[in-house]
Protein backbone atom coordinates (compact mmCIF):
# COMPACT_ATOMS: atom_id res chain seq x y z
CA UNK A 1 0.00 0.00 0.00
CA UNK A 2 2.55 2.30 0.49
CA UNK A 3 4.30 1.91 -2.68
CA UNK A 4 0.92 2.82 -4.33
CA UNK A 5 0.92 6.15 -2.26
CA UNK A 6 4.37 6.96 -2.95
CA UNK A 7 3.54 6.19 -6.96
CA UNK A 8 0.58 9.01 -6.28
CA UNK A 9 2.52 11.30 -4.69
CA UNK A 10 4.92 11.33 -7.23
CA UNK A 11 2.51 11.54 -9.99
CA UNK A 12 0.66 14.64 -7.94
CA UNK A 13 4.20 15.98 -7.76
CA UNK A 14 4.92 15.88 -11.24
CA UNK A 15 1.60 16.94 -12.16
CA UNK A 16 2.21 20.39 -9.95
CA UNK A 17 5.73 21.23 -11.89
CA UNK A 18 3.96 20.50 -15.01
CA UNK A 19 0.96 22.87 -14.42
CA UNK A 20 3.57 25.36 -12.99
CA UNK A 21 5.54 25.07 -15.81
CA UNK A 22 2.68 25.60 -18.34
CA UNK A 23 1.16 28.63 -16.55
CA UNK A 24 4.72 30.22 -16.57
CA UNK A 25 4.84 28.78 -20.27
CA UNK A 26 1.60 31.14 -21.18
CA UNK A 27 2.75 33.93 -19.45
CA UNK A 28 5.82 33.79 -21.27
CA UNK A 29 4.12 33.75 -24.88
CA UNK A 30 1.30 36.72 -23.69
CA UNK A 31 4.23 38.58 -23.07
CA UNK A 32 6.38 37.60 -26.38
CA UNK A 33 2.92 38.36 -28.04
CA UNK A 34 2.69 41.73 -26.51
CA UNK A 35 5.77 42.40 -27.62
CA UNK A 36 5.93 40.83 -31.16
CA UNK A 37 2.06 43.57 -31.35
CA UNK A 38 4.48 46.39 -30.18
CA UNK A 39 7.38 45.77 -32.96
CA UNK A 40 4.72 45.10 -35.25
CA UNK A 41 3.37 48.92 -34.79
CA UNK A 42 7.00 50.23 -34.49
CA UNK A 43 7.74 48.41 -37.80
CA UNK A 44 4.49 50.21 -39.73
CA UNK A 45 4.87 53.73 -37.86
CA UNK A 46 8.66 53.69 -39.21
CA UNK A 47 7.79 52.20 -42.82
CA UNK A 48 4.93 55.24 -43.08
CA UNK A 49 7.66 57.80 -41.77
CA UNK A 50 10.37 56.05 -44.58
CA UNK A 51 7.40 56.48 -47.50
CA UNK A 52 7.24 59.98 -46.52
CA UNK A 53 10.71 60.78 -46.30
CA UNK A 54 11.81 59.66 -49.67
CA UNK A 55 8.27 61.46 -51.03
CA UNK A 56 9.52 64.76 -49.82
CA UNK A 57 13.05 63.57 -51.06
CA UNK A 58 11.81 63.15 -54.64
CA UNK A 59 9.50 66.38 -54.69
CA UNK A 60 12.76 68.43 -53.22
CA UNK A 61 14.75 66.70 -56.45
CA UNK A 62 12.09 67.82 -58.88
CA UNK A 63 11.98 71.49 -57.66
CA UNK A 64 15.77 71.40 -57.72
CA UNK A 65 15.35 69.92 -61.05
CA UNK A 66 13.05 73.01 -61.89
CA UNK A 67 15.24 75.33 -60.76
CA UNK A 68 17.78 75.17 -62.67
CA UNK A 69 19.67 72.19 -61.35
CA UNK A 70 21.30 70.14 -63.94
CA UNK A 71 21.16 67.20 -61.63
CA UNK A 72 17.91 65.22 -62.31
CA UNK A 73 16.31 67.22 -65.48
CA UNK A 74 15.35 64.25 -66.76
CA UNK A 75 13.23 62.91 -63.86
CA UNK A 76 11.64 66.67 -64.15
CA UNK A 77 10.96 66.27 -67.81
CA UNK A 78 9.71 62.81 -66.91
CA UNK A 79 7.08 63.76 -64.13
CA UNK A 80 6.10 66.99 -66.19
CA UNK A 81 5.34 64.79 -69.01
CA UNK A 82 3.31 62.69 -67.01
CA UNK A 83 1.52 65.73 -65.45
CA UNK A 84 0.48 66.88 -68.74
CA UNK A 85 -1.12 63.35 -69.73
CA UNK A 86 -2.82 62.93 -66.59
CA UNK A 87 -4.60 66.69 -67.34
CA UNK A 88 -5.17 65.97 -70.80
CA UNK A 89 -6.95 62.68 -69.90
CA UNK A 90 -8.82 64.29 -67.17
CA UNK A 91 -9.81 67.31 -69.94
CA UNK A 92 -10.95 64.20 -72.56
CA UNK A 93 -13.05 62.93 -70.11
CA UNK A 94 -14.82 66.35 -69.06
CA UNK A 95 -14.93 66.82 -72.96
CA UNK A 96 -17.29 63.72 -73.04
Amino acid sequence: MSSTLKIVDSLENRVSKMLHKLVVLEQKNQKLSQELATATQNTKRLQQEISGWEEKYQTLKIANSMLGSDNNKKEAKLKINTLIREIDHCIAQLAE
